[in-house]
């Protein structure tokens, strides 16, 4: 499955070494304006060598668009089409890897689903995927920016990244998201409830183990009583306000006006820089050496694609509500 959403769907192509990245975004309104520029600046937040701690691998990451928007900036209402070139992939440092199993990886299992497998940096498993969400997740950004809608993300850190990194080894970490200014009523049940177009939003992205909103796992733990959200109207505004937000925002699996907050837990990037044991296609047992370039904490550039898929599953349903209410 290469689309996500429904009725704004984002359609992606490309391989970790192959040519370009790319999709489509489909189902944006008309007569949306679009800052080009502000696009860009996403997709330099997620590119690799510009933070600390991140993979060397130096890709420019410039977005071409290919349609949909007219030079002024406004979209047609017709497929957004973009690619992004891929120009520092190294696949020399992948020679010795084919047909052997990388522990952790996705080289086994698609592998057996389809018989081959793009070992040059995982191929369309590889992280490098996430380059098409960010630029699908920033068109849609400003569309909600016109409703009032904001989301944003950070990073919690669970080990010290620096000193794993200096070891050969890596980390996992956590990712914090918070959407404000959600309008009560977004969500659709049964089987499309606000929580688990997020939850699926987030389960998508590599290396990602776990996801969680309001009180989370900590819910099972605690006392009814300890976790109500008593509304009540504001005496400022005149509408429904709560005393707590252990909901995280969402009840029914729609939306309470409250914000939105939710944690993604990113697992240690399987990749490490010393040698691992595993198994080749044969069944043979092989050593894998150390090489590439790596994140030795995915959840690091993760932080801007925890927002666009976040972006991405919230502008699919305000579709609906937009629609609704035109």
């Amino acid at each position: 499955m290469n689309t996500f959403g429904k009725y704004i769907r984002l359609t992606t192509f490309g391989e970790s070494h192959g040519p370009a990245m790319g999709g489509i975004l489909d189902g944006m309104p008309s007569r949306v304006q679009i800052d080009r520029q502000r696009v860009q600046e996403e997709l330099d937040r997620r590119a690799p060598g510009r933070q600390p701690n991140t993979s060397a691998r130096r890709e420019p990451d410039k977005v071409e668009i290919l349609s949909g928007i007219t030079d002024e900036g406004l979209t047609l209402g017709s497929p957004i089409g973009f690619i992004i070139r891929n120009c520092d992939a190294h696949s020399a440092d992948y020679a010795g890897y084919q047909e052997k199993f990388r522990p952790n990886h996705a080289d086994y299992t698609y592998y057996k689903k389809y018989g081959v497998h793009d070992f040059r940096g995982g191929g369309r498993a590889s992280a490098r995927e996430t380059v098409n969400w960010v630029v699908g997740g920033a068109i849609c950004r400003q569309w909600l920016e016109t409703f009032g809608i904001k989301v944003s993300a950070g990073l919690i850190e669970t080990n010290n990244i620096a000193d794993t990194a200096s070891k050969g080894d890596s980390t996992g970490a956590i990712v914090s998201g918070l959407i404000e200014g959600l309008p009560v009523g977004v969500g659709e049940p049964v089987f499309d409830k606000l929580s688990s177009r997020l939850a699926a939003a987030m389960m998508s992205i590599n290396a990602v183990k776990a996801f969680e909103y309001g009180d989370g796992a900590k819910a099972a733990e605690m006392l009814g009583s300890q976790s109500l959200d008593v509304s009540f109207i504001d005496a400022a505004t005149g509408k429904v306000s709560f005393n707590a937000n252990h909901s995280g925002g969402i009840q029914g699996g729609i939306s309470n006006g409250m914000p939105v907050n939710f944690k993604v837990y990113f697992k240690p990037t399987p990749t490490l820089m010393q040698q691992v044991e595993t198994i080749d296609a044969a069944g043979d047992r092989v050593v894998i050496d150390p090489k590439g370039r790596h994140d030795p904490c995915v959840a690091v550039r993760g932080v801007a694609v925890v927002e666009a898929m976040a972006l991405l599953a919230v502008a699919d349903l305000m579709r609906i509500q937009w629609h609704d209410n035109v």
